[in-house]
């Protein structure tokens, strides 16, 4: 068995690549050019170049995360880069009331909305579990809950709109691996009610797509600074994850998943040997550097 998936899966991992990548080639950058869009935790990472992607596409942008100094400089650079329109709202996401000042500021500016990028995340740290229920509390109101928050503010907009939207999330929410239970439960939820969610709109036959980005380890400074001690594998640029989520989005796929090969040969073991693939994430670990 093990001989015959060695063979199989890198076949299997092309195949995976040509389909997710083949539906790129209808994209057209054009596709975006005067479209409303919201792009949560911009300030930083996939989100920050996710602005850029978009200011150069010459879509209308509002960007929110935490920290106001550099969400101002992220608006500055896509007004330099091209975007029809930039702005920004700062605050925390498990504030109650940002999802409504977003939507509110969205309403007036441009009376409308096209696609909601969902990509904001709380601080959790690469490590056993340590028993802090708060933690998880917490993580669950920033990573799942305001998601669905936001995008049922947004619903109606994006109703009117036949818009989109797009929900960044990760391996770690199809695939539970060691060190990730707090963030890993985060995941898995945002895949559990927007995959619900999607069915529901297709029932009742409302033209909102919902994609699904399913991402590995990406070379964000805050990923990269949490598991390369532990995870020895290269990361994916994110410049590159950036674009693919746009593209995913636009073209109103189901899933993404970047990088292509890497999570959807881990997807199709987990399928067919999961305890495998548990074996194969604990050795590749240096262990030894976790802390506890």
């Amino acid at each position: 068995m093990g001989l015959l998936l060695k063979a199989f899966i890198p076949l299997l991992g092309a195949a995976l690549a040509f389909y997710f990548y083949s539906a790129s080639e209808n994209f057209n950058e054009e596709m975006l050019r005067g479209k409303r869009v919201i792009v949560t935790g911009a300030s930083s990472g996939i989100g920050e170049q996710m602005a850029y992607h978009l200011a150069r596409m010459e879509a209308h942008l509002l960007l929110t995360a935490r920290t106001e100094a550099k969400l101002q400089k992220v608006v500055k650079r896509c007004l330099e880069l091209g975007a029809a329109s930039a702005r920004y709202v700062s605050g925390s996401m498990d504030s109650p009331t940002l999802p409504q000042e977003l939507l509110r500021e969205a309403e007036n500016t441009w009376g409308g909305l096209d696609m909601l990028i969902l990509n904001h995340i709380g601080q959790s740290g690469f490590t056993y579990f340590n028993g802090d229920v708060e933690h998880v509390r917490k993580l669950m109101e920033i990573n799942f809950v305001s998601y669905v928050a936001l995008a049922t503010a947004a619903l109606p907009m994006l109703k009117e709109s036949e818009g989109s939207i797009v929900v960044v999330s990760s391996i770690a929410g199809r695939i539970g691996g060691p060190f990730t239970a707090p963030y890993s439960a985060t995941k898995f939820a945002l895949d559990g009610f927007f995959s619900s969610l999607r069915q529901e709109l297709i029932i009742d036959k409302v033209n909102v797509s919902i994609t699904l980005c399913i991402l590995g380890y990406i070379d964000t400074e805050s990923a990269v600074r949490a598991v390369s001690h532990v995870v020895p594998d290269a990361p994916a640029p994110k410049e590159e994850c950036a674009l693919e989520i746009i593209r995913g989005g636009a073209l109103r796929q189901r899933e993404v998943r970047y990088p292509p090969r890497a999570v959807g040969s881990m997807l199709l073991i987990r399928s067919l040997a999961p305890e495998f693939l548990d074996s194969i994430i604990r050795s590749s670990y240096h262990v030894e550097n976790v802390r506890r």
